[in-house]
């Protein structure tokens, strides 16, 4: 799956999801458009670091919407591994709003999932690697992943 995000102005982004079948999913980011393009890239290093075939960017190659995702779609609830993802990804998240690096210790507290130190220095390097790369992108532009859904489930 082909994943676009268009970096604006304004401050706002547009995320777009082409599929391997050629549909697309797309969401505008009005406000906090920002936030929302390292949120999504954060998803993207937890999914591919880890092997999530189930999280955000998994379910949507897979398919689903994004009023699916919320809980609002004929879907029904998410299912466990795309929870999962989500505090990965929120507990990251509050890393990077806090400017430090958390131990392994701190992260699990707070993780449905005990990582290793070195998954989660995975996931790290993986994402410090992709805001670099998002950061040069111009205003106007596209920041462009391919996204290959993991063969097995994470256990």
């Amino acid at each position: 799956m082909r994943i676009e995000i268009a970096k604006r102005a304004d401050g706002s982004g547009v995320l777009r999801c082409t599929r391997n079948d050629g549909t697309i999913a797309w969401q505008k980011q009005p406000k906090q458009g920002a936030h929302f393009a390292l949120h999504d890239i954060t998803h993207f290093a937890v999914e591919t670091s880890l092997g999530y075939s189930r999280g955000f960017f998994g379910l949507i190659a897979s398919g689903w919407e994004f009023a699916d995702i919320g809980g609002k779609g004929p879907r029904g609830p998410l299912p466990p591994e795309a929870l999962e993802v989500e505090r990965l990804v929120g507990i990251f998240d509050s890393e990077r709003a806090c400017n430090t690096l958390w131990t392994t210790e701190h992260f699990n507290a707070f993780s449905l999932r005990e990582l290793r130190h070195e998954e989660i220095a995975k996931v790290r390097a993986a994402r410090a690697e992709l805001f670099r790369k998002w950061l040069a992108v111009p205003v106007g532009g596209n920041f462009i992943l391919e996204y290959k859904r993991a063969p097995t489930p994470v256990k």
